[in-house]
C-alpha cells in the first residue's frame, strides 16, 4: 500500500500521496490539493517546493554530495572531459570511444557564428556587460534557425539545435569578451580541443603566436565539469518554465543566462575577487579581516566561504583548491590579491571558529582564483559560469520537454484591496 500523509483542515482529513526518490528523498504530492481543499500552499521562494522530478542531478548538502546522472563529481572532475560530461548529462549515459568522436566532430563542426552577429555586436556600446551580450546573442539563433520555434519538431531536429548552442557558446562568450575590450573577434581553430579553442578565442591577438598552456586548459575543463548541472537552483528552474511554454531552447537557455546574471546566484565568485581587492586596497591585513568576519557586529562577510546548500562541505572545492594549486604554480604569478587569497585559505582551514561552523573555501572561492590568474576579468566570471553550466541547463529543458511537462503557473495569495467602486473625478 503507498504511503499518504493527511492534512486536517475545516475538519476534514485530507489524503496526500509520499512520492519516493531513488535516494530515498520523500516528498508529499500537494497537486490534488486546491481540488480537493480550496487551499494552497505559499513557500515564499519555493526553498521547500519541489516543482518538478528529475533523473539527471542528485545533491545531499548534509553530506557534501554531488552526482550527475548516478556518478560521483569526484571520478567525473578525476576521469571525463567536459564534453563526456555534457553528452551524460544531455543523453543519460557516457558515450564510448566512439561515440564521443562522433559527438566531438559534430561539435567542432558547428563552432562557427553567423557573420551577421558580427552585426549584433557592433551594436552594442564597448562598456556593455558581456552577460548581457551573451543572452541577447543566444537569444538571436532564433532568428538564424527560425526552424527552432516549431514546438512539434523532430528529436533530430532537436538534437541539432543541441549541438549547435554547445558548439557556438564559447565562440559568442569569446566574442562578447572581444566586444567588451575593442579587440577584432578570432573565429574558432577546430585543431583544438574544447577548452583549448575558447582560451585562444578570448585571448589571441593579431600577429602574435598564442600556445594554449595544457594546465590552464585542464583547469578550465574541471571548472566547466563542476558548473554543469546543480539540481533546481534558479537558472535551472527559469529554463524549465520558460520551456514549459513550448519556447524554443535558444529562448529558454537565453532566460537562464539572464537568471545566473543576477549578484545572488552567479556572481558569487566575482564577489570574492573584489572582497580580495578591497581588502589590498586596505592594506591587505589578512588576520583584521578574518577577525572582522568573527564579529556578529561587523557589516563585513567572507565570501566565498561555506555555502547555502552544503552543510558540511562543498564537494567541488577540493577537485577545484588542486586546479587552482596547478595554474598558480604553472604561472608562478606574483599578484598581491591572489596572496591575500592563499592567506585566507590558510587561516580558513586552521582556525577553530572556521572548521567548527564548516566555512571552508567553496568552488567559488577557487574558481575566482583561477580565472583572475589566467586573466579572465571579473566581468566575464559569469559568462564562464554560463558556459559550464549550459549542457545542464540543456539537459533539463529536454527532459521537461521529453516529460510532457504542463506549463508552469505558480499561484499566490493575494494580499491587496478589496473590491472597491470606480469614483470619477471631476476635472471640470
Amino acid at each position: 500500500m503507498s504511503e499518504k500523509a493527511e492534512l486536517k483542515i475545516d475538519g476534514k482529513i485530507i489524503e496526500l500521496p509520499v512520492i519516493t526518490g531513488s535516494e530515498n528523498e520523500k516528498a508529499i504530492d500537494i497537486s490534488a490539493l486546491r481540488a480537493s481543499s480550496g487551499y494552497i500552499t505559499l513557500d515564499p521562494g519555493f526553498k521547500n517546493t519541489g516543482s518538478t522530478s528529475s533523473g539527471i542531478t542528485f545533491l545531499d548538502g548534509e553530506k557534501g554530495i554531488l552526482r550527475y546522472r548516478g556518478y560521483s563529481i569526484e571520478e567525473l572532475a578525476e576521469k571525463a572531459t567536459f564534453l563526456e560530461v555534457s553528452y551524460l548529462l544531455i543523453y543519460g549515459e557516457l558515450p564510448n570511444k566512439a561515440t564521443l568522436e562522433s559527438y566531438r566532430k559534430e561539435i567542432t563542426h558547428h563552432t562557427l557564428i553567423h557573420e551577421d552577429i558580427k552585426n549584433i555586436l557592433e551594436g552594442f556600446p564597448s562598456n556593455s556587460h558581456p552577460m548581457g551580450v551573451l543572452s541577447s546573442l543566444v537569444s538571436s539563433l532564433t532568428a538564424f534557425y527560425p526552424e527552432s520555434l516549431d514546438p512539434n519538431r523532430s528529436a533530430a531536429e532537436v538534437d541539432l539545435s543541441i549541438k549547435r548552442l554547445i558548439a557556438k557558446m564559447p565562440t559568442m562568450a569569446a566574442w562578447a569578451y572581444k566586444n567588451e575590450i575593442g579587440h577584432p573577434a578570432n573565429y574558432p581553430d577546430n585543431k583544438l580541443d574544447y577548452c583549448s579553442n575558447f582560451l585562444k578565442m578570448m585571448f589571441a591577438v593579431p600577429s602574435e603566436e598564442y600556445e594554449v598552456d595544457p594546465v590552464i586548459a585542464n583547469a578550465l575543463d574541471k571548472l566547466l565539469i563542476l558548473h554543469a548541472d546543480h539540481e533546481q537552483n534558479c537558472s535551472t528552474a527559469t529554463v524549465r518554465v520558460v520551456g514549459s511554454s513550448h519556447a524554443s531552447l535558444y529562448a529558454s537557455i537565453a532566460a537562464g543566462i539572464s537568471a545566473l546574471w543576477g549578484p545572488l546566484h552567479g556572481g558569487a565568485n566575482q564577489a570574492v575577487i573584489e572582497m580580495l581587492e578591497a581588502i589590498k586596497a586596505d592594506g591587505g591585513d589578512v588576520n583584521k579581516y578574518m577577525a572582522k568576519a568573527k564579529d556578529k557586529n561587523d557589516p563585513f562577510r567572507l565570501m566565498g566561504f561555506g555555502h547555502r546548500v552544503y552543510k558540511n562541505f562543498d564537494p567541488r572545492a577540493k577537485i577545484i583548491k588542486k586546479a587552482a594549486d596547478d595554474v598558480l604554480e604553472k604561472l608562478g604569478i606574483n599578484d598581491p590579491v591572489l596572496e591575500i587569497a592563499k592567506g585566507l585559505e590558510e587561516v580558513a582551514l586552521k582556525d577553530p571558529y572556521f572548521v567548527e561552523r564548516k566555512l571552508y573555501p567553496n568552488v567559488d572561492f577557487y574558481s575566482g582564483i583561477i580565472y583572475r590568474a589566467i586573466g579572465i576579468p571579473t566581468s566575464m566570471f559569469t559568462v564562464m559560469f554560463a558556459l559550464g553550466r549550459l549542457p545542464g541547463w540543456i539537459a533539463q529543458w529536454k527532459e521537461m520537454r521529453e516529460n510532457k511537462e504542463p506549463i508552469g503557473r505558480p499561484r499566490q495569495v493575494y494580499t491587496g484591496n478589496n473590491h472597491r467602486p470606480f469614483q470619477e473625478v471631476d476635472n471640470r
